[in-house]
């Protein structure tokens, strides 16, 4: 018997580059959405 063919893994290990961005997408999200929510509070107690 013999075996098929593999076909390349595609997709399969992501690079850590992706990884990194994404995760400085959501820490910028994050302290944006902090920063504007404090800065609000400061507005509308002052």
């Amino acid at each position: 018997m013999s075996s098929p063919k593999r076909k390349p893994a595609t997709m399969k290990a992501k690079p850590k580059d992706e990884v990194n961005k994404k995760a400085l997408v959501w820490i910028g999200s994050i302290v944006g959405v902090v920063i504007i929510a404090v800065a609000l509070l400061l507005v509308f107690t002052s």
